[in-house]
């Protein structure tokens, strides 16, 4: 962790509705993610719904920081990346800081 910045975790819950139109998000997010130094600890493994609404697709990925998670949302490619998403999932996303690693 560089200059005490904490990382950032994007946390996906998703139901996939149109599996073509939500693969051509898939590819295009994977290429956002990455340009933006993202990294993906799960993504759509097999998971236990534990509390809440059950959402069969889950994706986590980590980012150098919660600005550059950031960044990669509002980046022109994942915003077109967006746009087969929706329409062909239902999806809740959410950044957060991670701890310290000390």
């Amino acid at each position: 962790m560089a200059d005490n910045i904490p990382t950032a975790l994007w946390i996906a819950h998703v139901t996939v509705t149109d599996a073509e139109a939500y693969g051509r998000y898939a590819a295009l997010a994977t290429q956002a993610i990455a340009a933006h130094g993202g990294v993906f600890l799960a993504r759509g493994g097999t998971c236990r719904q534990m509390e809440g609404a059950e959402r069969p697709r889950n994706v986590v990925a980590r980012f150098p920081s919660l600005a550059a998670a950031e960044a990669c949302y509002a980046s022109d490619i994942y915003q077109e990346a967006l746009g087969h998403a929706r329409g062909a999932s239902t999806r809740e996303l959410v950044l957060v800081e991670e701890l310290p690693q000390d």
